[in-house]
């Protein structure tokens, strides 16, 4: 995963610099800010809304929750790194986990909507870190505390956070499918082979895809399936993984796919062609919530649809039903609509 290493001093600066934005758009200030971001956005009514998002340091400001309330989402997806731990104390991991959980507009969203999610390396505990790292099982018990799943659930009594969840509104199913691309994971080699999710979790997700009756399908990757260009991380260095996870989308026969992802610190939609499906397949990358990729000045990706927003923001998906449309979102500070696009499946 891309990271940023900082002392105390230059996170101050970022703290100060980002109180200073914020009194300057209370002040109804422009400074810093597009025209674009200011625009009011008239809302529109759906049938249903799902907000996700990443990359969220707990030490850092964290702007976006009322945003994301005021979209009234009625499920929201943790899309990884949802703490900032990088820790082997489990102690330590669970007062960061603590902090985040008592973040009164936070809560705000835990009380008033579904919460879903997976990790990606910063939570599972090490940068990087994929099936060698030795507190893999302390630090998923720990997830799962963080995401209030009961001691009873089937999470708790295997490896890997996977799992998947019907949503299920006005006589329509949206599965929510979320991949644990850290468990199992093989270190990344030269010769780009290895395993994403390992033979366990393969398995669970070819029954769940094959078995799907629903009408929309999320599937939440915590890095970046089509994008392959940049030297991130991401499906591509695993080439075969990657084959294997789009033939299997279109081979299960599933309707209405669409991938959701996080992790790098800018949010891009991405956009393949792929026989079988009648719509194109999207990756709609949503990151970063309290940090991004400031320095950013281009990378190639030849899937990518539209810009490459590198603001703080998050991802919307509103379901259309009548209609079998999903518009996506990506919205920032004030709720501000930074880039959006819609499927008609």
């Amino acid at each position: 995963m891309f990271i940023f290493m900082e002392n105390k001093t230059t996170k101050m600066i970022k703290i100060l610099r980002f109180s200073l934005i914020l009194f300057l758009v209370g002040c109804n200030s422009t400074s810093g800010i597009t025209h674009k971001e200011r625009q009011e956005i008239p809302k529109k009514d759906y049938d249903f809304t799902i907000v996700f998002g990443s990359c969220n340091d707990q030490d850092n400001p964290q702007p976006l929750w009322e945003p994301i309330l005021d979209n009234e989402p009625d499920a929201f997806i943790w899309g990884g790194d949802n703490i900032y731990a990088d820790t082997p104390d489990m102690e330590k991991m669970k007062a960061m986990y603590d902090f985040q959980q008592n973040v009164e507009a936070y809560q705000k969203l835990v009380n008033t909507a579904v919460m879903l999610g997976t990790w990606d390396d910063h939570d599972f505990g090490k940068n990087n870190a994929g099936k060698e790292w030795e507190k893999k099982a302390e630090s998923q018990q720990l997830f799962l505390d963080f995401m209030n799943v009961p001691q009873g659930d089937i999470r708790r009594a295997r490896e890997g956070v996977y799992y998947a969840q019907d949503l299920i509104a006005d006589g329509n199913t949206i599965k929510v499918i979320l991949l644990d691309t850290r468990y199992f994971r093989d270190p990344i080699n030269e010769s780009r082979g290895g395993s994403i999710l390992g033979d366990a979790q393969w398995k669970w997700l070819e029954k769940e895809l094959n078995n799907s009756t629903a009408d929309y399908h999320i599937i939440m990757s915590s890095i970046q399936v089509l994008s392959m260009q940049h030297r991130f991380e991401k499906w591509a260095n695993f080439p075969e993984e990657r084959e294997h996870l789009l033939d299997l989308i279109a081979s299960s026969g599933i309707k209405n796919p669409i991938i959701i992802s996080g992790d790098r610190h800018i949010s891009e939609f991405s956009k393949m062609d792929i026989e079988g499906l009648k719509a194109p397949l999207y990756d709609f990358t949503s990151s970063g919530m309290t940090h991004v990729y400031e320095s950013f000045s281009g990378e190639a990706n030849m899937y990518r649809e539209g810009e490459v927003i590198f603001q703080l923001s998050f991802g919307v998906l509103n379901f259309d039903f009548e209609n079998e449309e999903v518009n996506m979102q990506m919205r920032g500070i004030e709720n501000a609509l930074l880039q959006e696009i819609s499927v008609k499946f």
